[in-house]
């Protein structure tokens, strides 16, 4: 069985994207009456919570322009709504790390969730810049010499990087658009509340982050602001992160209407990991694949 973050069919949204469409009332979120048993209370109350739930996802998902919605049709009758991310690629200019005027450029993608972080850090004065590729795919995670690397024989060197596997996958799972989806994915495990008058949503990942719970901040705007993460393995600190997001824009050189932030700023267990300004977003689903070396098929499969 494939390990993955979320099914498939989650990235056409479908079924819950096409609920989404159902126009929000103040008479679509159930009140709870006092005077009623609990046993017709309790699916009142829920059927508040999905309602708030949906509306809040929506305007999430609307907000960063994600979704493209089609309101065609004859009465009650729509297309459902079509997810319009899924692949993308980010550069950036920022500190990462220690380094400071490092290069960072990703490629990603929702279906198989995959991600490739290219990294150029300049080095001292007279040495030669410091380029490093790392990659994840599903359970799989490996360092590359090139892209490309280790799929064709005299073609680079892929290291197979097991450890970094869920800390790697994470990464695209606290992107904006990955929390829309990842909380969508979740369905009713999804919860909506209100801290210091702003909406926080909150969720738990699944497949090998199974142990992962995430709570996003959204803006006046609907936008993630905040991105918080916790492992219930204490020892994994690496999975504890907190990532800010903010100055959001279309920064296409193409125009999308989907919003990406423009300056994005990442602890991992309370230290300093990025902090970096966006140049540009290539957001109109790139060609983009992540094949797997044979060779880390094999580490992985020897649990190496």
């Amino acid at each position: 069985m494939r390990a993955q973050i979320m099914p498939s069919k989650i990235w056409m949204l479908a079924a819950m994207l096409a609920a989404m469409l159902t126009p929000m009332s103040h008479s679509a979120v159930a009140q709870t009456d006092k005077s009623k048993p609990a046993s017709e209370t309790a699916p009142a109350a829920a059927s508040g919570d999905a309602a708030n739930r949906t509306k809040v996802l929506r305007a999430a998902a609307d907000a960063l322009g994600m979704v493209r919605w089609s309101d065609i049709g004859a009465g009650p009758i729509h297309l459902p709504g079509i997810d319009a991310v899924n692949t993308m690629e980010i550069r950036a200019t920022g500190t990462v790390g220690q380094s400071a005027d490092a290069e960072y450029h990703v490629a990603l993608a929702y279906n198989p969730p995959a991600m490739r972080v290219e990294i150029t850090r300049k080095a001292a004065a007279g040495g030669a810049p410091q380029h490093t590729i790392q990659t994840v795919r599903e359970k799989y995670a490996w360092n590359e010499s090139e892209i490309g690397a280790g799929l064709e024989p005299g073609k680079g060197t892929a290291t197979p990087a097991i450890a970094d596997q869920k800390e790697r996958l994470l990464q695209l799972w606290i992107l904006p658009y990955g929390v829309v989806k990842a909380a969508i994915a979740a369905g009713d495990k999804t919860a909506v509340s209100t801290e210091n008058g702003a909406t926080v949503i909150t969720f738990p990942l699944s497949g090998s982050l199974a142990d992962v719970s995430v709570k996003a901040t959204l803006d006046s705007k609907s936008l993630v602001a905040k991105v918080e993460t916790r492992s219930d393995n204490a020892a994994l600190t690496n999975l504890v992160t907190e990532t800010e997001y903010s100055d959001y824009a279309d920064h296409g050189e193409l125009l999308t209407d989907i919003k990406s932030p423009g300056h994005i700023v990442e602890k991992k267990a309370g230290r300093p990991a990025l902090d970096i300004r966006v140049k540009m977003v290539d957001a109109n689903n790139p060609y983009l694949v992540f094949p797997i070396p044979a060779n880390v098929k094999a580490a992985s499969a020897a649990g190496k």
